[in-house]
């Protein structure tokens, strides 16, 4: 699986007749390609170029004397491929803004209905471009409104706008967009799973908490929050997120709840050996699953717990299990 999209540094002298003939000529070879002049104004010590290829790719190049950055969702050209990448938050500030002003202007061309959610539409943005995910990550928010049953679009669209809004996640962005998955086939389960962990992030930030998300810890592995709050000792949280009836052989959503939860506890949470708290995300169950879990409150096989489910309008429910360090609604 491809990652999400990533500029290349290229170092050294960059001029007309290299451009056209180590750039232009390799795409346009290899995919048919037109080279047109970007939609925007680039940076003024840089000329800048669009490539646009017959099966939908497209490319940008930055180049001057003494350097040039590639970005794009295509083939690299040859001349390219030792060169190294970088996020979009590891070039010159200037270089970035340029790239995702063009590359958003043509994501709401592609995708008109995008438009709406800026934030949303930025933070995503590695990956509704990327290379194999740009059909797939669309399609998981415009026809299974990112993972919440029966929800339209607008409205889970509408919800992970204004979480995103608040800025908490941007400083990991490209890791926490990437967890949504760069695939051309798409994967429903681990792309609602890894939607999960947003929603974690929301129910945490709305209990008042400060969130990092990917705390690496002594066994190896990243867990995915650390929750803080003034004067009080940090929490650790492990997010789950169990696949519901409809998408499963056999069993019933207690069952669900129970066996994803036990997969995590018997793996990742028992190697730490404690001091995690595990979310059990619910968000995936229609009422009446989510109904039978809230009912019986199934135990989950790891002390502490919380079992929530949470719908597009803020609206949460949920129940703990064992002593739980965190001040949540419910």
């Amino acid at each position: 699986m491809a990652r999400p999209i990533r500029f290349r540094h290229a170092p050294g002298r960059w001029t007309e007749d290299r451009v056209v003939g180590q750039i232009y000529r390799d795409l346009d070879r290899n995919l048919g390609a037109i080279r047109r002049r970007p939609w925007f104004k680039q940076p003024d010590r840089y000329r800048g170029e669009r490539f646009e290829m017959d099966n939908g790719d497209i490319a940008l190049f930055l180049w001057n004397d003494e350097e040039a950055y590639w970005l794009g969702n295509t083939e690299t050209p040859e001349a390219l491929w030792r060169t190294d990448k970088y996020s979009f938050d590891a070039v010159p500030n200037d270089v970035s803004r340029w790239a995702t002003r063009e590359l958003t202007a043509q994501l709401h061309e592609e995708t008109p209905w995008l438009e709406p959610y800026p934030h949303l539409s930025w933070f995503f943005l590695p990956v509704f471009l990327s290379k194999d995910g740009r059909e797939t990550t669309r399609q998981f928010f415009d026809e299974h409104a990112a993972g919440f049953p029966d929800a339209t679009r607008e409205e889970a669209l509408e919800f992970y706008e204004t979480f995103l809004r608040t800025r908490v996640l941007d400083p990991w962005r490209e890791v926490m967009a990437g967890k949504l998955g760069t695939s051309e086939y798409l994967d429903l389960t681990r792309m609602t799973a890894a939607m999960g962990e947003f929603n974690a992030g929301h129910l945490l930030v709305e209990a008042g908490y400060e969130i990092t998300p990917e705390i690496e810890v002594s066994t190896g592995h990243a867990i995915d929050y650390r929750a803080e709050e003034p004067d009080s000792e940090a929490v650790l949280v492990e997010v789950t997120r169990p696949t519901p009836m409809g998408k499963r052989r056999a069993g019933t959503p207690v069952a669900a709840v129970r066996d994803t939860a036990a997969t995590k506890s018997d793996g990742q949470l028992e190697e730490h050996g404690g001091g995690v708290v595990l979310f059990v995300d619910c968000s995936s169950f229609p009422d009446d699953e989510w109904q039978s879990v809230i009912a019986e409150r199934p135990e989950v096989y790891h002390r502490p717990a919380v079992v929530f489910r949470l719908r597009p309008d803020g609206h949460v429910e949920g129940y703990t299990k064992g002593s739980v360090p965190l001040t949540l609604p419910f």
